[in-house]
């Protein structure tokens, strides 16, 4: 993330006195324009982050570098994005380090793909499976306005049902409505010890992605959780939850890639034990 001031082509947040956001990409002589008044890019670029500026109608704005979590919920989409809530929860469950080889499905407008970035850093790699051509343009769009040019990012424009070419892999990340498609696929390209994680908005999606790897010999420890989360509002005595809150916005499952042998016993195999004798 850039430090120091502001400079032409970076992009900056502005946030008025209702907190309304607006991200905008700084450009000499333009000028950002709304109801509340016009301000100049000239104004901020040169400046330090975190200063105050005034319309030409009088309205205050806070102008900050957009934080990641700022820039999922702000940059154009293509696709509905996922909440930075679980895009925290995800990197962390499915343990996403620092050198990492990652691969993704269902990019979208590449939030997810953003958050991978980070996480994998510069000596890590992200693979990225796509099947929408609108989606694949407008996710690269969003990545070279955040990050510029990229050299541990690809794409594919392919199924990832139908296969995937990289092989041991640490981490599969899939956020696509058919995951348990891929149980096979990624049982094949993940390393043992890898993870599977995949992210669905209903809980049906969910039991069929946690049935179909509990039913793999090459998955373990699988689970399934949702995230939610409520703000609460602290002004003076006034101490309360908000009454709207980010409540259910999808399901996330986990599993552990294991060595699949005679001691491996899939979900059928578990069922049955207690029948037996």
């Amino acid at each position: 993330m850039a430090v120091g001031p502001f400079e032409a082509g970076e992009q900056a947040l502005l946030i008025d006195q209702r907190e309304n956001r607006h991200l905008v990409t700084l450009r000499p002589g333009e000028q950002f324009h709304s109801d509340r008044g016009i301000l100049r890019h000239d104004e901020i670029i040169g400046q330090e982050e975190g200063l105050t500026l005034r319309s030409t109608l009088g309205t205050r704005y806070l102008v900050l570098r957009p934080t990641l979590a700022e820039y999922v919920l702000e940059m154009p989409r293509g696709a509905q994005v996922m909440y930075p809530k679980d895009l925290a929860a995800l990197c962390f469950w499915a343990d996403v380090y620092p050198g990492a080889t990652v691969v993704e499905a269902g990019i979208g407008s590449a939030a997810l793909t953003l958050a991978l970035l980070r996480a994998v850093g510069q000596t890590g790699r992200v693979i990225s499976y796509e099947t929408r051509d609108d989606f694949a343009k407008r996710a690269l769009k969003n990545l070279e306005a955040r990050l510029g040019e990229l050299e541990n990012h690809s794409l594919r424009l392919a199924d990832i049902s139908e296969g995937i070419e990289e092989r041991e892999i640490d981490r599969l990340l899939l956020d696509i409505p058919e995951p348990w498609r891929v149980v096979s696929p990624g049982a094949d390209a993940l390393r043992p010890g890898g993870i599977f994680a995949c992210y669905v908005p209903t809980i049906i999606q969910s039991q069929q992605a946690a049935e179909a790897l509990q039913g793999h010999g090459a998955f373990a420890l699988v689970e399934t959780f949702e995230v939610l989360m409520r703000p609460w509002q602290i002004q003076g005595m006034s101490v309360r939850p908000f009454h709207r809150m980010v409540a259910h916005t999808g399901f996330i499952t986990i599993a552990r890639r294991v060595q699949s042998g005679p001691g491996t016993s899939t979900a059928v195999e578990r069922a049955t034990e207690g029948k037996k004798g």
